[in-house]
Order: structure tokens, then C-alpha cells, then sequence
């Protein structure tokens, strides 16, 4: 089992995630952010998900290659990766400490380790602590360096505030939800031609 204290934190986070002062969702840049893409782009796509949403997962896999060499290799787009917590309690632990993982791997290696996640998502719900760590062995870190940093305290409460910041003033309340220049499309799995024709529409 992972750490106890996170998995009991992040649900009660997961559980308070309605509320007010919603500003509806922003493509505008915000602190945590992590991005891929060109950042002068004239279309922002923002994707708020999980790495314990299954159906982001399918995004991942079927989609994601394809938008990625087309939008974000080629700095069609500027492409933000927002975090959220929604689902289970077995979903919510995995995502949570998959997060935390991937901000101690560092910046350069962020999306590596939440793209690793994705791919093995089904084995990380049957044994998730050694899925994790060997994706934490994968970008170098010691199993000493996993362990300070799934029960970092200042990690999961920054992971907290992110998830509520999405959540009470952005308005999101499921994953996969994609935002294109600040048009939220509607939240699910959307094929390669559905974001075509919404990045076409933010274009013009």
C-alpha cells in the first residue's frame, strides 16, 4: 500500500470538489501548469485528467500520439496538462501519488512519467506501489528518493490546492475535459477529428 495519509487526504479533497466562485474553466496560464507545445501558439488546449481515469487513459492510447505529432510537435499548439482527482478511492490514490511522483521526477521529465502511468494504468490498480516505483527507478530515482517523495507533506497539500483550484473556480468536475481557447468541449473521450474540428474553429 501506498502511503495511507495521502490516500486519505486527496479523498477528502476528491470529495469537496464542487463549489462556488466558479470562473469557468481558462486556457489563460496558471501556476503549476505543466505544458508541452509553443507557448506563443495562437490555440492553448488545455486537458484536465487523471492518471487514474480510465477513460483518459483510452484518450492516451488511441489519441494522443496522433494530436501530438500533429499539433504539439509541430507548435501548432500550446498544449496544458492540468491535474485532477475524481473516481474511487482507487483511482483517486493512483492518480494522486502519480502526480506527486511525476512533480518530484522534475519538469523535464514530467510528462515521461505520467505517460508511463497511462500505459501501465491496469497493472497500477492491482499493485500500484510497484508499478510506480519502477517508473520512478525508470527516470532515476532510488527507491529512498520514492518513498520522501509520495509522503511529502508540502507535495500533497501543493497537489490539494491545484485540484481545488480546478475544481472550485475553474468548474471541472470530470476527465477528460478539454478546454480550447477557453471553450470547454464537452467532458469525455473525443476522437482526433472532433479536436480537429474544435482547434480549426479556435483558429479562426
Amino acid at each position: 500500500m501506498l502511503s495511507r495519509r495521502l490516500m486519505i487526504v486527496v479523498a477528502a479533497a476528491s470529495l469537496a470538489l464542487a463549489g462556488c466562485q466558479k470562473h469557468g474553466p481558462s486556457s489563460a496560464p496558471a501556476k503549476g501548469d505543466m505544458s508541452l507545445g509553443n507557448p506563443n501558439a495562437k490555440v492553448t488546449v488545455v486537458e484536465y485528467a487523471s492518471v487514474g481515469c480510465p477513460v483518459c487513459a483510452k484518450w492516451q492510447a488511441e489519441v494522443y500520439p496522433a494530436f501530438k505529432a500533429k499539433y504539439i510537435d509541430t507548435g501548432k499548439i500550446h498544449y496544458v496538462f492540468r491535474e485532477m482527482l475524481v473516481g474511487g478511492q482507487e483511482e483517486v490514490a493512483l492518480a494522486a501519488n502519480g502526480f506527486i511522483l511525476a512533480r518530484c521526477a522534475g519538469p523535464d521529465k514530467y510528462f515521461p512519467v505520467i505517460d508511463a502511468i497511462f500505459a501501465d494504468q491496469q497493472q497500477a490498480f492491482q499493485q500500484p506501489r510497484e508499478v510506480l516505483s519502477n517508473v520512478a527507478k525508470s527516470v532515476g530515482m532510488t527507491d529512498d528518493q520514492f518513498n520522501k517523495c509520495i509522503n511529502d507533506e508540502n507535495a500533497i497539500k501543493a497537489l490539494n490546492d491545484r485540484v481545488e483550484q480546478h475544481a472550485k473556480v475553474d468548474g471541472i468536475n470530470a476527465t477528460p475535459t478539454f478546454v480550447i481557447n477557453g471553450k470547454a468541449m464537452e467532458p469525455g473521450y473525443h476522437s482526433l477529428t472532433e479536436m480537429d474540428a474544435a482547434i480549426a474553429a479556435a483558429s479562426k
